[in-house]
């Protein structure tokens, strides 16, 4: 069957030509986009003086716990972070992650991440105490500030 519509601008395209077309559009986009504005090197921009007005804010810290939620010998799980503290004042994050299949680790207890989908469980350093997990937890860096654990 034809299409027989009269075509009132007298201007047809056919479908071919209209998705190259497009494409030949989003490709001059993302071009133009990646583009820079500049031709001087990063390295050659002006440094702002310390304390000076074009000075950066600090980051706001990304509060993960309280020191006194982690308990000693144990861990708690907070998002996507596993943060531990295998002895007194001595904590450690990790992906809350299992590296066995991607399913996330739900608990620490007796000493141990565990993960719910297959029984891998990881000891308080992140490393695999019993599998099928193939390699520990993927380290997350964390720092203490002042009574509060932060995204580091």
């Amino acid at each position: 069957m034809t299409d027989t519509t009269p075509d009132p601008g007298g201007f047809r395209l056919d479908r071919r030509t209209a998705l190259a077309t497009t494409a030949v559009a989003a490709t001059a986009l993302v071009v133009v986009g990646c583009g820079s504005t500049s031709d001087k090197p990063a390295s050659a921009a002006p440094r702002a003086e310390p304390g000076g007005p074009d000075q950066m804010p600090a980051k706001k810290l990304d509060t993960l716990a309280n020191t006194a939620d982690v308990p000693v010998g144990g861990g708690l799980i907070t998002g996507g972070t596993v943060i531990t503290q295998p002895s007194a004042g001595s904590f450690q994050g990790f992906s809350a992650t299992c590296t066995h299949l991607g399913c996330q680790v739900n608990s620490v207890s007796g000493g141990l991440i565990r993960c719910p989908c297959h029984g891998s469980t990881f000891n308080l350093d992140g490393s695999v105490a019993g599998g099928p997990a193939p390699r520990a937890l993927d380290p997350r860096a964390i720092r203490v500030e002042g009574d509060q654990i932060v995204s580091a």
